[in-house]
């Protein structure tokens, strides 16, 4: 007598479930147009409240402005994917943008590049094999490597370095019609690294670490290699962006860079990415750093203290977290 109520019962479970799943569905598809929808807002705001907004001066000066963050927040959200994070990325920049300046007083840019960009690979590497090998919290690993890098571009240079060969410097500074080059090499990174991520084993197999990375070891994929390659990434996206920068401004400074690392980690959790590992887009990650670079840059149209800028940072933060608390 009792079976009719206990099958209305599961059927109404059933039906609760299917509608909380399409509900968490919905609004874990909301969530991540927000940046899009954000950014889109405010520019549309800027447009008509400030007439430099829209000159061509401003919007190239915004997009060599957020080329920096754009590549090492694509690097930080390679090693976040992994359920790790690396504090030292800023030191990174600031040691491949000394090493660069200073190989471009002795080397052609063709062999002083590539050679930067590789000693940041080093940084990276080191940060892969104490996280990986020796088992230390990513937090603490990088934070080591952050302070012990950023001692030795003292080390090597106290004063800013100015290179000789501006050969280098004049592509950064060149542009395809309104478009800085390095914006559009930046773009081509973000898409590189969206079909890495997505369409080959290795990156999946990243995003199945931070996911769990128990289950992961027990398939019979090296987790270390992995996590190690994650690691490489954000080194090379830092050499990168730190040999981009110091060409762009013309000196390579020991003090530059600080910071950069919460800027990182910034556009990536606007973006969508999870601390917790396993959870971010490329995509996401992008319209993180165009939000963060338009606050910033209508901040410096509005006059406003640059310290304001570190507050809507942090409020932004907050904030695009407390909005995914419930999802997954």
């Amino acid at each position: 007598m009792n079976s009719r109520p206990d099958l209305t019962g599961r059927l109404i479970s059933v039906v609760g479930r299917r509608v909380s799943a399409a509900n968490e569905d919905w609004r874990g598809r909301w969530l991540s147009y927000l940046p899009t929808v954000a950014f889109l807002v405010l520019a549309t705001i800027a447009a008509v409240t400030s007439d430099a907004f829209l000159s061509q001066g401003n919007l190239s000066n915004l997009f060599r402005q957020i080329v920096t963050n754009g590549l090492v927040s694509l690097g930080m959200l390679t090693v976040i994917l992994s359920a790790g994070i690396d504090l030292s990325v800023g030191s990174i920049v600031a040691l491949a943008g000394i090493v660069a300046a200073g190989l471009l007083n002795i080397l052609p840019w063709p062999l002083a590049i590539p050679l930067a960009v590789g000693v940041a690979m080093i940084a990276g590497g080191i940060n892969g094999t104490l996280v990986a090998g020796f088992r230390l919290p990513p937090f603490v690993a990088t934070l080591a490597t952050m302070s012990a890098i950023r001692g030795f571009v003292y080390v090597v240079s106290e004063t800013p370095i100015t290179p000789t060969d501006m050969t280098f410097g004049r592509i950064v500074a060149s542009s395809v019609g309104p478009v800085p080059t390095p914006a559009i090499f930046m773009i081509c990174c973000f898409m590189v690294v969206s079909l890495f991520l997505s369409r080959t084993t290795m990156g999946r197999a990243i995003y199945a670490i931070g996911g769990n990375e128990e289950a992961v070891r027990l398939s019979g994929i090296n987790v270390r290699a992995h996590i190690m390659l994650a690691y490489l990434i954000s080194g090379l996206f830092a050499g990168l962006a730190g040999v981009i920068l110091a060409s762009r401004v013309g000196i390579a400074q020991p003090s530059v860079g600080s910071g950069l690392e919460l800027d990182a980690i910034a556009a990536c959790v606007i973006g969508g990415a999870s601390l917790a590992g396993g959870r971010g887009s490329v995509r996401g990650t992008f319209a993180g750093v165009l939000l963060l670079g338009l606050i910033s840059n209508l901040l410096n149209l509005y006059n406003v203290q640059a310290y304001y800028q570190q507050i809507f940072k942090g409020a932004l933060i907050v904030l695009a977290v407390l909005a995914r608390r419930r999802e997954g």
